[in-house]
């Protein structure tokens, strides 16, 4: 089987290579391929990745290129992680909604419209390629954020997609960690939207232990999702990291106003990773790597692929069509739930209703997203300031306005 992975120069890329490599067995891999139109930085990771394949005992090609069509061509899967802009853009992202007193935030509020509007045009124009190119069965895995708003162009598109987060596989390790217990005895059923999910169970060897966990634990998950230990136990369920943006939003806002911004931190840190990866000694991933955020994506997307090429029907916390799956939401709406994957793709656990609390705040961001996908695939203003005045973080026509001038 061959791979290909867009985005390949990504810092992500050497904890990627290695946890493909670790499944050899079940994806068959033959041939992986690492395409990036930035051909140093390319060469640097390939590097590193060529070494950590070689220290697994990987037997198949690894072939650097930027080229798309030497990239899909035959390929079985493909697996998207760019960032349109790199960090430049992002930091943009991060700073400009700041100056309007709106939370900067590259996946969500304004700066994750922006990068939606960058990064849905190129990822269709890939997608189209993979159709053409791509072997005719082959799935597109998408890391690339906002994962629901990409997930949902693509499928708009009748592409062969599924979006993957890995907010899901840190929590379950963070669990496993208190309970101390292996890793895969536990599993969360995480629903909602991309960065906007709540777990509602959490499962122990097939039994929920939730109400125990937070009985015992909930200092420690506070802490880890830096929300107050009051709203996570009057919700009964454990948000997402993300929700701090919703549920904290002044208080947020006011931190990022004096604080580092983000992409300059990552910056740093990428630079620094490039710098070790230039090593020819280094031959697995450095710890520094865990600092740069996106915690255990390399085990999320092996075991991810390998359920889709094997067919082994294991449970994935993916993000797909609604399809009834979620009560009060568009068929057509993109969610993030359990699903068991085989090789015809993810298929959605059965869901009970989300409580009131939780449903409005989906249903208000997911018409939020459709209106983003809109604005992405046309770029005209007015529909940039639609999509602004359905966010809830926004919802100000002053601010939309303003906001929809500056954002790119």
């Amino acid at each position: 089987m061959k791979v290909a992975v867009v985005g390949g120069a990504s810092t992500y890329t050497p904890e990627l290579v290695g946890g493909l490599a670790a499944r050899q067995g079940s994806l068959k891999l033959s041939e992986l391929v690492l395409l990036d139109p930035d051909a140093d930085r390319l060469e640097v990771v390939g590097g590193l990745a060529g070494r950590i394949l070689a220290r697994q005992g990987y037997p198949g090609r690894l072939v650097l290129t930027g080229s798309r069509e030497e990239a899909l061509d035959g390929a079985g899967a493909v697996l998207f992680q760019l960032r349109v802009g790199g960090q430049a853009a992002r930091l943009r992202d991060e700073t400009v909604p700041l100056a309007f007193g709106c939370l900067g935030q590259e996946t969500t509020g304004a700066g994750g419209l922006g990068k939606a509007l960058r990064t849905v045009p190129v990822v269709l124009e890939l997608a189209e390629d993979v159709a053409r190119l791509a072997d005719p069965a082959a799935w597109i895995i998408d890391f690339t954020n906002p994962v629901g708003i990409v997930t949902r162009a693509l499928l708009d598109d009748g592409h062969r997609a599924v979006g993957l987060c890995n907010v899901a596989i840190t929590l379950e390790r963070f669990t496993a960690g208190l309970l101390g217990v292996a890793p895969e005895r536990v599993k969360v059923d995480q629903v909602g939207l991309n960065h906007l999910t709540w777990v509602r169970a959490v499962y122990l060897d097939g039994a929920d232990v939730l109400p125990d966990l937070l009985a015992e634990h909930v200092a420690e998950y506070a802490e880890q999702l830096e929300l107050p230990q009051e709203l996570i136990t009057e919700l009964g369920a454990l948000p997402s990291y993300y929700l701090r943006y919703f549920y904290q939003h002044d208080a947020v806002v006011q931190a990022q106003l004096v604080g580092t911004p983000r992409a300059a931190t990552v910056q740093r840190l990428e630079e620094e990773l490039l710098r070790l990866y230039r090593d020819p000694a280094l031959a697995e991933k450095p710890a520094l790597l865990e600092h740069r955020g996106g915690a255990y994506y390399s085990e999320a997307a092996a075991g991810l692929l390998a359920s889709l090429v094997s067919g082994d029907g294991a449970v994935h916390v993916v993000d797909l069509r609604n399809a009834g799956t979620l009560a009060g939401l568009a068929d057509d709406d993109v969610v993030e739930v359990p699903a068991r994957v085989d090789t015809g793709g993810a298929h959605p656990l059965p869901q009970r209703a989300l409580a009131p609390e939780l449903l409005g705040l989906v249903q208000h961001v997911a018409g939020y997203e459709r209106l983003a996908v809109r604005a992405a695939r046309t770029g005209e203003r007015a529909d940039v300031r639609r999509a602004l005045l359905a966010h809830p973080l926004i919802g100000q026509w002053d601010l939309a306005r303003a906001l929809a001038e500056e954002i790119r």
